[in-house]
């Protein structure tokens, strides 16, 4: 079933009814954003392979119009939209004679968002994706999710214009996505607890002193998965992973305390949910993006993916250990930010900017949790009612983790 407003807000103990798509009627009509990222290009990769069950409407990139060019020629889409203005001229020429309308800078995206279409992977990464992605919720389209920011910067907010606007979020992360098929959301007062897993990252077996000097290309060498830079590195934190607590306890209402992470090097295991009779549920597959996107892409259907199928005798075998928490700081830090208003838009903005200053070579590995933890203690949070009070807390956590930055860059040089 979906994650739909219902149980999500408490406004009931059942969900609204699973919305049935019309295949006589026609291809799903989709939307893109974000298509030049790994989980667009995978979407992209599925599309392709699927083309009598989908048209396209819009596809957004934020500044490679080479690439987005060509998606949009490959699928037929109606209309591209690039975020970065100084490409509009390479976009227009690129697709010029083709009829595909193009659009560029902020209000492109939200067009893009915007229309019609009965099914958008939101796949911006940041809190670039919030404008759009709400403008889609809106709209009251299914909304598949890969931007685990829209609810960490603005849960609550997100899910009242969910239930208002009678949206459907589709969890596109492999752990929520995988937690979402083992969920019964008839019997949620049976559920005693959802587990979401981790691979561990390129630093798991590292110790404090070897992750202090580790670059950011060795950062980014994620073990299993294929990620952009930015989710790579927070994978290496394990940052990655207190985004998506934040991100379950909105998905599924449930306290952080009935939400545990543990460490599984294979990421074979993606999610479980422990029930109170003592049954554990819990999804496998080989690690591969498709596998979620296309549960979200063809719900209620499935869509077929061309991912590895799992052999377990080949695995041989699957162990799972608990994370340590002080070389891993971040999830002890997304949970204390759960306990106060905003901190969680302050804690993604610190780190978002934290992750750039290293992947940029001006502070350590280690510098990101620290920055991001100062950043906590400085800024207090508060009440989000609105974008604009989102907007607002994270240009002032960017600007606080700026500062904390140079110190420590200044600190480095000395």
């Amino acid at each position: 079933m979906a994650i739909s407003a219902a149980n999500r807000l408490g406004a009931g103990s059942r969900e609204l009814p699973a919305r049935s798509v019309d295949r006589a009627a026609g291809p799903r009509r989709v939307s893109i954003l974000g298509s030049t990222g790994s989980v667009g290009q995978s979407t992209v990769d599925l599309l392709s392979r699927n083309r009598e069950d989908f048209t396209v409407e819009a596809l957004t990139a934020n500044n490679n119009a080479k690439l987005l060019a060509e998606q949009a020629r490959s699928l037929g889409a109606r209309f591209a939209a690039i975020a970065e203005p100084g490409e509009y001229a390479v976009l227009k020429d690129a697709l010029a004679g083709t009829g595909i309308e193009i659009g560029s800078g902020r209000a492109a995206l939200v067009e893009a968002a915007e229309r019609p279409a009965d099914w958008m992977m939101a796949g911006i990464v940041g809190a670039a994706g919030l404008e759009p992605t709400l403008a889609a919720i809106r709209k009251g389209r299914i909304v598949a999710f890969a931007n685990k920011e829209v609810l960490v910067c603005a849960g609550s907010l997100f899910m009242r214009e969910v239930l208002a606007h009678g949206a459907t979020l589709l969890p596109v992360d492999s752990e929520h996505n995988a937690i979402w098929q083992c969920f019964d959301f008839e019997r949620v007062h049976g559920i005693e607890k959802i587990t979401l897993t981790c691979s561990g990252g390129p630093f798991r077996e590292r110790s404090l002193a070897e992750m202090r000097d580790m670059t950011p290309e060795q950062a980014v060498a994620h073990p299993t998965w294929r990620m952009g830079a930015k989710i790579s590195v927070d994978s290496a934190t394990l940052m990655n992973k207190g985004l998506e607590l934040i991100e379950a306890h909105h998905l599924f209402q449930l306290d952080p305390e009935r939400i545990d992470i543990v460490v599984h090097p294979q990421s074979i295991v993606h999610g479980l949910v422990t029930y109170r009779d003592g049954s554990v549920l819990a999804h496998l597959g080989s690690p591969d993006m498709r596998t979620p996107i296309a549960y979200a892409l063809g719900w209620p259907d499935r869509t077929p993916a061309p991912t590895k199928r799992l052999d377990l005798a080949e695995i041989g075998r699957l162990t799972f250990e608990a994370p340590d928490p002080e070389r891993f700081p971040a999830l002890r830090l997304a949970r204390e930010a759960l306990t106060r208003a905003g901190s969680p838009t302050v804690l993604n903005a610190a780190n978002e900017t934290a992750v750039h200053a290293f992947l940029g070579g001006e502070i350590g590995f280690l510098d990101i949790a620290a920055t991001v933890e100062r950043t906590l203690e400085l800024l207090p949070g508060g009440n989000l009612d609105s974008l604009e009070d989102v907007y607002d807390l994270d240009k002032a956590a960017r600007a606080t983790a700026v500062q904390i930055v140079a110190k420590r860059a200044a600190a480095r040089q000395a």
